[in-house]
């Protein structure tokens, strides 16, 4: 088993700028990695996580219910409840673009699920959001008009799935 080294406190600020370009070269690995050696240094750094969640969220589509539970869990960490309510609404979201891409059966109704799950965790973002901060609309208005794609977005799931025993 291999001890891992800490990084020093002066080195965090560049330390979030490469989790980012991780995050944005599509190597959330490496992106949740030095969070996780930031938060040793600092557990409370916000921007870390931040850069966590959504490092984790970015994994999402590769293992989706670990994933949202892993993104979950560092939610009560972030101390600003905006920010955790537009959080919340951006894990439930990138679940249901998961799902939505799996196209298995009712894969379609369980994405329209999550989404809609986004969006009350938006709304709730919204209701107390900072003056000038519309993110949590954006996020919103874009659930609106995948859920709008569909053909009655408003339709609960109602048939029970039944697989195939041949």
């Amino acid at each position: 088993m291999y001890i891992l080294k800490p990084i020093a406190r002066a080195a965090i600020p560049a330390a979030l700028q490469k989790a980012e370009r991780y995050r944005l070269l599509d190597d959330s690995v490496a992106a949740e990695s030095i969070c996780l050696d930031v938060l040793e240094v600092e557990p409370d750094n916000q921007p870390a996580l931040v850069t966590l969640l959504l490092a984790i969220t970015d994994q999402i589509v590769h293992d989706a219910a670990g994933g949202v539970a892993r993104a979950r869990a560092v939610l009560p960490r972030i101390a600003d409840p905006y920010r955790r309510h537009y959080y919340a609404g951006i894990i439930c979201e990138r679940r249901a673009k998961a799902q939505a891409h799996q196209r298995g059966p009712r894969s379609a109704d369980v994405a329209a699920s999550w989404l809609r799950e986004a969006m009350h965790h938006y709304e709730a973002a919204e209701a107390i959001r900072p003056a000038g901060d519309d993110d949590a609309i954006l996020r919103w208005n874009t659930c609106a008009r995948l859920l709008n794609q569909q053909r009655d977005p408003h339709r609960p799931p109602t048939e029970a799935y039944e697989p195939s025993l041949e």
